[in-house]
């Protein structure tokens, strides 16, 4: 199982520069701890370094729950870290009877995780290469990939692509799943519901302009030109991007600053309104709350921040927008993720198919 017994004291905890593990059994993974600081360093976003923290920390407690050390780890072991993490089961998650459209068990680990925590292994053996050259790495790779894979074209034709990277062969085949967006009635439900200027220049601004949540909250008030009407984003991997604002988001998010705006020395553009934290920058916790609270109030469940994206996203697609201008809007960094939206324009697809079987008629008659 990969799920460890209580008595095991390892944890994570922030720092002001991170992450790092600690508790009784800490002592033997130091290497860890310079490797979270080390993503620090080499500028990886928090979320990222606490993700991968998280996922080193499951690998730990099962090697200090099977009595290996961590000095030591075969593949053999990272074998059997693995087959844990695919057994493990989930508590609080629907009993091993209840399975998805796609056959697989709600009460599991899905791909996406087992394959972050390898990619998250693989990078700490790797910088214990760096460390110590004679290290023998346990996690196996694969043959040197070939075939082109996403975000690995380039060129007029398609013709080139970058060099070939090494995937490791313990990766499981994740599921491709489309965005999923929200009907124009159940946004519209969704917007109505926004009581404070906040709110609604917050879900405008993942509607109408596309941002991520975590885009949103990172905006500055500097960041919001909003007579010229354009957006300064710092997006993933700390990458600025100029995004056009709409003009009815835009006139949301003045009356937000002439009116709903605490004072307050931050220069974050959306602050808490309300309660001891009032006036200090919104989180994502406090994001994910408010929305929680409009999903229950509106009905409409599958509103989640997210969703406004994929559907400004669909939108786009739908109105033949070029694709090479999606993915600026988007801010993806390859054009495969930005093509996944083509495939939800089901007016256009019906269109085609109807048009193309009233020719085969036509021909046959």
């Amino acid at each position: 199982m990969c799920r460890m017994p209580d008595l095991i004291s390892l944890r994570l905890e922030r720092f002001d520069g991170g992450w790092c593990l600690a508790g009784e059994e800490s002592a033997g993974f130091v290497l860890v701890n310079e490797y979270l600081s080390h993503l620090v360093d080499r500028n990886y976003s928090l979320a990222t370094v606490r993700a991968y923290g998280y996922d080193l920390l499951a690998f730990c407690r099962w090697l200090v729950s099977e009595g290996i050390n961590f000095d030591l780890v075969s593949t053999d072991d990272l074998l059997g870290f693995m087959r844990a993490c695919r057994q493990a089961h989930l508590p609080g998650r629907p009993g091993p009877n209840v399975v998805g459209l796609d056959g697989q068990r709600f009460d599991r680990y899905s791909a996406l995780t087992i394959n972050r925590r390898l990619a998250a292994i693989s990078g700490l053996f790797a910088y214990a290469g760096l460390r110590d050259p004679q290290r023998r790495n346990p996690v196996p790779k694969g043959r040197e990939a070939r075939w082109r894979v996403a975000g690995e074209r380039t060129g007029l034709l398609a013709h080139t692509v970058r060099r070939p990277v090494t995937r490791s062969a313990l990766r499981l085949r994740e599921p491709r799943r489309l965005p999923v967006a929200l009907s124009s009635s159940d946004a519209a439900q969704l917007v109505g519901s926004l009581r404070s200027w906040r709110d609604r220049g917050i879900a405008g601004l993942m509607l109408w302009c596309g941002l991520r949540s975590m885009e949103v909250l990172g905006l500055g008030v500097k960041d919001v030109d909003i007579g010229g009407r354009w957006l300064l984003v710092m997006g993933k991997g700390s990458k600025q991007r100029r995004v056009p604002l709409d003009p009815d988001v835009a006139s949301l998010i003045d009356v937000y600053l002439l009116t709903e705006r605490p004072e307050s020395t931050s220069d974050r553009l959306f602050l808490v309104a309300k309660g001891p934290t009032r006036g200090e920058p919104l989180t994502a916790a406090g994001l994910r709350t408010v929305f929680r609270y409009h999903r229950e109030l509106s009905g409409v469940t599958a509103a989640h921040p997210h969703a406004l994206r994929h559907t400004f996203g669909t939108v786009l697609a739908q109105a033949g927008v070029d694709l090479a201008v999606m993915q600026a809007l988007l801010g993806h960094a390859h054009v495969d993720t930005t093509a996944q939206y083509i495939h939800l324009a089901p007016t256009h697809v019906k269109a085609e198919f109807d048009a193309a079987r009233e020719r085969i008629r036509a021909n046959r008659a």
